[in-house]
């Protein structure tokens, strides 16, 4: 379901200008974000605020729900880029397909997940044996539920592998 998103208000920024929304993405993932020999860009997509480092969009800013807060993360070529070790969950071959056209994760196919993941958390979704990153989503149970539900959603997806945002070039 191709939609025709256009970038939209796209600006360059000064590192002290977005010093906030970098705290905000470091902080609850750990992450050591040097931007400050980078170009940097911020952007609206679609449901996205978009933080464009180098012309590659590596994070996003967005909202659990409409009104709410806006929650800084990265994008899933910001989680390539930085080499993310929180807030993901794990699964197995037989759900690659499903996330890769923009399935909710259920907690059948999850086989690990960071422990720190609650409900409500924005968390990345990787694949058991590469390790590598196929979607973004709400978690809908915490990281114990997660690994041992059967049935069930457990993260409802917002970016995936193949969508808008993946494909986007700038």
């Amino acid at each position: 379901m191709a939609r025709d998103w256009k970038l939209k208000q796209r600006k360059p920024v000064r590192h002290k200008k977005i010093k906030g929304l970098i705290e905000r993405l470091s902080q609850p993932l750990e992450l050591e974000v040097d931007l400050s020999s980078t170009f940097l860009e911020q952007a609206e997509y679609g449901p996205w605020s978009l933080l464009i480092v180098n012309k590659s969009p590596l994070a996003m800013e967005v909202s659990p729900n409409e009104g709410s807060e806006r929650i800084a993360f990265p994008t899933l070529r910001g989680c390539l880029a930085w080499d993310l070790e929180m807030k993901w969950c794990e699964v197995d071959h037989g759900a690659i397909p499903f996330l890769l056209n923009g399935a909710d994760c259920m907690a059948a196919g999850i086989h690990s997940a960071c422990e720190s993941i609650e409900e409500g958390d924005l968390i990345w979704i990787r694949d058991q044996e590469h390790r590598k990153p196929l979607a973004i989503g709400w978690a809908k149970m915490n990281a114990d539920e997660m690994v041992t539900a059967t049935s069930g959603k457990a993260v409802k997806s917002i970016h995936y592998v193949g969508d808008e945002l993946w494909e986007l070039e700038l």
